[in-house]
């Protein structure tokens, strides 16, 4: 058996347990957020378009529901998102979700 071979097993497992140790300790995204608590209206949609309602701060993540353009909405926190937007939790009535924050301005 060679070297290289005798090696592969113990560096496999090796990478394995930094992996699992890397997602014990690394802290949830939602914690690295930042309390906002304020009202806000949806701007930079347009009249006969809809803001869609994630159910993660993603993209690609499942619409739980839409947004009208200036309805106003409870915005109870934000997420940085790296080399993009923030992210916030909106309420609105029954509708609870993320949204991207360019499409939010204070009230």
């Amino acid at each position: 058996m060679s070297l290289s071979s005798r090696l592969a097993l113990p560096a496999m497992v090796g990478g394995l347990v930094l992996v699992i140790a890397s997602g014990i300790f690394a802290p949830p995204v939602q914690a690295r957020g930042y309390q906002v608590d304020t009202l806000a209206q949806i701007t930079g949609v347009a009249a006969w378009d809809h803001l869609n309602v994630r159910r993660w701060p993603a993209s690609y993540s499942r619409k739980v529901g839409y947004l009208s353009p200036h309805e106003h909405v409870w915005v109870e926190r934000c997420i940085q998102v790296e080399r993009s937007s923030d992210w916030c939790l909106v309420e609105r009535d029954t509708i609870k979700g993320w949204v991207n924050s360019r499409y939010l301005t204070p009230r």
